[in-house]
């Protein structure tokens, strides 16, 4: 019983990759997925755990979504005879429909596409979570923190409290 509950379950070790940057700097009004066009050598250092997001973003050039700044450092064994380009644009795989939803807010209301995780979908495939939102203003941001912070303090209050 307890396995088939585990396999039911969500699974964080799927989660390659996080951009923990993105919900600080970003407030997201959607939330999208879509796959990664990647190359042999690309695969086998994601599954080794050498990717940064923190400094990448989605842009949209001829209809296309493309993951710029996205660091996949290559592996010595992998890579031997291929020439490898850590920090390639990749190829975002979304419907023609995403796309075109995307074009349109960027273009008319100056929404930011933002990468927020990585991760694993049935083991075999990459994914990638995008954000479309808009970037928050320095006191959205003291105000996200100061809520953040009284949420700690809550929970340590309510947990002495039951402790004694």
């Amino acid at each position: 019983m307890a396995k088939k509950n585990a396999k039911n379950s969500k699974n964080d070790s799927a989660t390659i990759a996080r951009n923990k940057r993105a919900n600080f700097d970003y407030k997201f009004e959607e939330k999208l997925e879509g796959g990664l066009s990647l190359m042999g050598w690309e695969v086998k250092s994601i599954r080794m755990g050498k990717v940064n997001l923190s400094e990448s973003y989605v842009f949209l050039r001829e209809g296309e979504a493309f993951l710029y700044g996205c660091t996949i450092a290559p592996l010595n064994t992998a890579s031997t005879h291929v020439v490898c380009d850590p920090m390639r644009s990749r190829k975002l795989l979304l419907k023609r429909k995403e796309l075109d939803k995307l074009q349109g807010l960027v273009d008319r209301k100056g929404y930011s596409i933002v990468p927020i995780s990585m991760y694993w979908q049935k083991g075999a495939w990459v994914k990638i979570q995008i954000g479309l939102g808009k970037g928050k203003k320095d006191h959205d941001k003291r105000e996200d923190t100061k809520d953040r912070e009284w949420q700690i303090e809550k929970s340590r209050t309510m947990k002495k409290a039951v402790q004694q």
